[in-house]
């Protein structure tokens, strides 16, 4: 389901350790690659403010068809191989994680990927209220964000997780400064 609604990005940049990443002027979308540990594209993703929330969305490019977890992670590092250095979801209001858990979702939380034969899949989502920068929580803070694709997909209730599995493919957001 796609969820997006017009969007302005001020000052955002989105880069990568260890992963390519492109800048984001005032005004623009930004986007940055999402990596497996040997360093292969496996997906794109796009992060933008709105009046509603910070919009995310990713697009698959290499994945094998299948469903996947997909979640902002708190620190902005993807260290290969297991992207552990990409820290915890995005959980700013220290709810359990999980849409279908009474005590979530983590503000990280996203809907699962599913990639097609073909190895393309799309999923878009607004996290509603969500701040990229400035505030009392933004995602991008002084350390950054992740965003990390997981080998199974999130089942939307257990707490840490959802059951997701291994990091598979990461991507680091980035403020400008």
């Amino acid at each position: 389901m796609r969820m997006i609604a017009p969007m302005m990005l001020a000052g955002l940049a989105l880069s990568a350790a260890g992963c390519a990443g492109e800048e984001a002027g005032s005004g623009g979308a930004g986007a940055v690659d999402l990596r497996s540990a040997t360093g292969e594209t496996m997906a794109r993703a796009s992060v933008t403010q709105g009046a509603d929330g910070a919009s995310v969305s990713i697009e698959a490019a290499g994945l094998q068809a299948g469903t996947y977890g997909v979640h902002v992670h708190t620190t902005g590092r993807c260290d290969a191989p297991a992207f552990e250095s990409a820290g915890a979801h995005w959980n700013p209001t220290t709810r359990q994680h999980g849409t279908q858990n009474p005590q979530g979702p983590h503000q990280g939380d996203l809907p699962n990927l599913t990639v097609g034969a073909d190895g393309r899949g799309t999923v878009a989502f607004v996290i509603p209220g969500a701040q990229l920068t400035g505030g009392d929580a933004p995602m991008m803070d002084a350390d950054g964000a992740a965003v990390v694709v997981h080998a199974d997909p999130d089942d939307y209730r257990t707490d840490p997780s959802g059951n997701s599995g291994a990091r598979i493919a990461c991507g680091v957001l980035a403020a400008s400064s």
